[in-house]
């Protein structure tokens, strides 16, 4: 067997010194380079089980990506070509974005109208088992491919959630995953409402031609915009760039540092406004990272926009993605995003303006005798302003404030901080 241990250290070594040249020929540190020829050797004569060398190289190498932060990976050619199709919009799964948090996965944040979703999964969950295998001691990567599957196909997730005294299970049903990334309506009379749930390659496109469409409806012009960014993980750094860029006239959206001068970068915003100045009001939560982070980080220091919420998740570091061989690619953090003002979003996130609890509001029943009146009064005198007084009757408006405020309470703020913006706009 000390053969198969020379041989074993040799080409471990071989791989290695390859790696050096890369390195700009930085002093190797040999005994530790030693120590991992022989673990390999040991691993080869000793264990209860032959292993490929192939596979334990590729184990050696997963290991000391995934050692550096929980977002650099190696990527086989599968999961290479599967990242590849999920900036396009359309892959399998659940529906989740996922990290790691000491040993397990956690929940960055669903995506709108997935089976995650739509099941209950919320931003912040923490999976402790799929199915009857417990994720303390997986892997990311085994544990995103444990929860991928055919269509069809069923996982139970037990979730720990903050709040909630005992593990919940949820289960869910896989499916083919296609991200419709941008949604809008319009709110009230001129005011619009915009949600990007991820950025893809078409995001900016797609948010364009809904405001333009907000716009016919408005008769030309916004009064305002909601743009919600909650539980939104991220995604295309050029989308997230572009859609900063459409709200603003001037000036740096976003800039990477690194260690490398070649990852130091600047991205600047043309000159035109898509809204024409209209006050924008943006929601984030803690499901909203890093690509999410950039646009809300960009508008707040250019002072574009009232970032309204709870702080967002902080994923401010920037993946390459470095093909190796034709089948297979290393996703390495090499740079840090940095906001217009110098700041870091890494481990931080975006403090919002003005904090909104998520939390859930019920409407009052009406009293069975309606109060009276000045106009109810009989004899009573007339407004003085040449005209019959009106006894409004705003139910209407009444109703449909009160049935936003019910179901999303914080956009429902957002909505009326834009009315509160406009007048004073309009007021001069």
């Amino acid at each position: 067997m000390k053969r198969r241990i020379v041989l074993s250290f040799s080409v471990a070594m071989a791989l290695l010194m390859g790696a050096a040249g890369a390195a700009q020929q930085e002093q190797l540190p040999m005994q530790d380079l030693r120590a991992f020829a022989e673990i390999f050797g040991r691993i080869k004569q000793d264990y209860v089980e032959p292993v490929d060398d192939h596979d334990l190289l590729e184990y050696a190498i997963r290991g000391m990506l995934s050692g550096l932060d929980p977002h650099s990976s190696y990527l086989n050619e599968e999961e290479f070509r599967e990242l590849q199709v999920g900036t396009s919009g359309e892959f399998g799964g659940l529906g989740i974005e996922v990290g790691m948090e000491d040993g397990f996965v956690k929940v960055i944040a669903p995506i709108d109208d997935t089976p995650a979703q739509r099941a209950g999964i919320q931003a912040g969950d923490v999976i402790v088992r799929l199915d009857d295998r417990p994720v303390k001691g997986m892997s990311l990567d085994d544990a995103v491919k444990i929860m991928r599957g055919k269509r069809g196909t069923e996982i139970t997730l037990t979730i720990v959630r903050d709040g909630v005294d005992k593990p919940l299970s949820f289960t869910v049903v896989r499916d083919v995953i296609k991200v419709a990334s941008v949604k809008s309506r319009i709110l009230e009379d001129g005011f619009g409402y915009v949600r990007i749930s991820h950025f893809q390659a078409r995001s900016t496109e797609d948010m364009l031609k809904a405001i333009s469409n907000l716009k016919r409806q408005a008769q030309g012009r916004l009064k305002g915009l909601v743009l919600d960014l909650r539980n939104n993980p991220g995604g295309v750094l050029n989308g997230a760039v572009a859609v900063s860029d459409a709200f603003l006239a001037s000036g740096i959206i976003v800039y990477t540092m690194g260690r490398d001068e070649d990852s130091r970068l600047n991205f600047t915003a043309a000159p035109d406004d898509v809204l024409e100045g209209a006050p924008i009001v943006v929601l984030v939560n803690g499901g909203s990272a890093s690509a999410s982070e950039i646009v809300a980080g960009a508008l707040q220091d250019h002072k574009r926009a009232v970032i309204m919420g709870s702080q967002t998740f902080g994923k401010g570091s920037v993946q390459t993605i470095v093909p190796v061989n034709q089948h297979a690619a290393v996703k390495l953090t090499t740079a840090r995003y940095f906001t217009p003002s110098g700041r870091s979003i890494q481990a931080e996130g975006i403090k919002p303006d003005i904090l909104l609890s998520d939390v859930k509001v019920t409407a009052l029943e009406k009293p069975e005798v309606e109060r009276l009146k000045e106009s109810d009064l009989s004899r009573h005198l007339e407004n003085g302003n040449g005209e019959p007084a009106e006894n409004g009757n705003s139910d209407g408006q009444d109703d449909a404030a009160a049935s936003l405020a019910e179901t999303d309470y914080q956009l429902n703020e957002a909505l009326n901080l834009l009315k509160g913006l406009d007048i004073l706009r309009s007021r001069g």
